[in-house]
This record gives structure tokens, sequence and C-alpha cells, in this order.
């Protein structure tokens, strides 16, 4: 979690964005739950009255992490082509059942006592995530970005836009009025991906992870990897409810809205995702399901 090492991943990151931000218009977002949660321990420990909200601890994510790219896919590409960071809040609902469910995982793995000793001391919900232990908290659906039309005025001006990022600002009406407050939430960043790649009417989302495929069977001995599927096909699987989940139903829903494609795959394989020969590629009108 130092900063050395994160500019480190974020480095090798751009480096498979630049050519795919030399060739095509494009549109970056980014995770945030380890710095939103290391942040959160950071304000907590230092006067636990004066702790930030995860709104706001959103927004120092988007500002830092976007920094970042900025400057790291920036020394990259020509002098020309200009990258630029929006804060992005992000409309939910007050009525999402999500805040009584915390599921959204943020912050360092402990140990069950620990975690559970945390819990107690400071008032969080924590989960089991594989064999370790972190605190959770609500991940509302996304509805709407209230900065879409920046966020394409840029692109019309060939700039390179990182959003979105850690899944956006989380921000609702109070009820039976048009004032907009935060919202102590982290939004999922894949669906909050979808949702801005559908306005955008964006001709393909790529939904870059550690793995290279979304895999049938995961952990199995006649474990698969899905080359193609339709949004039906794949919503139907038994897949792990882990980080997977949200990524299918951000690539099936963005397919179904927009009868464009979508790909889940290795950032290693960006090429190959994008001209479609890598990754599980899914699509509308192709065939129900390809594994290899």
């Amino acid at each position: 979690m130092t900063v050395e090492r994160q500019r480190e991943n974020v480095a090798i990151a751009c480096q498979g964005l630049a050519p795919v931000a030399a060739a095509h218009e494009l549109v970056i977002t980014h995770g945030n739950g380890p710095q939103v949660g290391m942040l959160a321990l950071q304000s907590a420990s230092y006067d636990s009255d004066l702790a930030y909200p995860f709104d706001v601890m959103d927004a120092q994510t988007e500002g830092m992490i976007g920094y970042l790219i900025e400057q790291e896919l920036g020394n990259l590409l020509p002098d020309h082509r200009r990258l630029a960071t929006i804060l992005t809040q992000i409309q939910v609902s007050a009525d999402d059942p999500a805040f009584a469910h915390p599921t959204k995982f943020v912050g360092p793995a402990y140990d069950r006592t620990t975690a559970e000793a945390l819990a107690r001391a400071n008032g969080w919900t924590v989960k089991a995530d594989g064999d370790d232990w972190r605190r959770v908290v609500p991940s509302p659906i996304p509805i709407r970005i209230f900065e879409i039309n920046p966020i394409r005025w840029l692109l019309e001006k060939q700039v390179v836009v990182i959003c979105a990022g850690g899944g956006g600002i989380p921000t609702m009406y109070e009820p039976g009025t048009r004032h907009l407050v935060g919202v102590e939430a982290v939004i999922d960043k894949d669906l909050a991906s979808s949702v801005l790649a559908r306005e955008l009417n964006a001709d393909l989302l790529v939904i870059a992870t550690d793995v290279p495929a979304v895999i049938q069977g995961w952990g199995s001995g006649d474990a698969r990897e899905i080359r193609q599927a339709t949004p039906a096909v794949l919503r139907s699987l038994d897949l792990p409810d882990g980080s997977m989940g949200p990524k299918v139903e951000a690539a099936t829903s963005f397919v179904d809205a927009t009868h464009a494609r979508a790909a889940i795959g290795a950032l290693a394989d960006i090429a190959g995702l994008i001209d479609g020969t890598r990754g599980t590629q899914v699509r509308a009108d192709g065939p129900g399901l390809v594994t290899g």
C-alpha cells in the first residue's frame, strides 16, 4: 500500500493501455478498495469523531489514483494526447436494500479474531473473504452519472478520460427534494463502469482483471475458460459470487442494453480482449457458449 508500489502497478497497467489510447477513444475506470480502506483506517485512528465519510474518501481516491494514471499513461503518449480525471458523482437510491446488507470489501485483510475485535471497537461489519476477514460496507446499485455530459465533451476533444474511479462517488437526493448529498457506501466499480459505458454508447466494454477469462467450474478438476457466451447463458452458469459476479453482471447488462460487445479477461491480454481473440467475449448474437 505504499505510493511507490501503487505507482509501479499503475505503470504496468499503462504499458498495456497506451496502445489502446493511441488507436481508440478511451475511457478508463479503476477500483479503490484497498485505498479507501486505508484512508478509513487513517481517518478513524486520528479521531473517530472526525472520521471522513466514505463518499469523501471515494472522492479522495479518485483524485489520487487518477493522478497516477494521468502521469504514467501521459509519459507514454504523444504530447498532443491529453488526459483528464473527472470526479464522478453517481446517483443511488435511498431505498436500496444494500444499505441493510453490507457486502463490499474494503481495506486490508485480517485473521478472524482481529477482524471481529476491530468490528466491535469501530462498529464495523466484517465478513470472510476467502481465508481472510475484511470490513464490508454497503454497495448500492448505480442509477445514473451526473458528470456524463462533461465526459462526452472531453471525448469529443480526443481526451483520454479517467472517471467513475472506485465506482464513483455515491450520492442521492434527500427524500422529496432536489438536494444532493453524499452517501456512506462504495459502489461496485464494474457495475458503475457498465452504466457509464451504456450512457456513452460505447462500442466495447473491457473488464480487465487478474484472470484470463471467466472460469466455469472454478477450483474443480474440469475447470474451463469460457471463450464466448451470450448474456443469458453467462448469467445462467454457476459462477463464484465473489469478484467475478459483478463483472459478469456488468458485462451482460451492458450487452443486453446496447447489443455492443463486452470482454472479461486479463489486462496483459488487452489487445486480444479488444480484437475478440482473448478472454471471455460476451455478444448478444454469438454462439450460446464456447469453452476452451
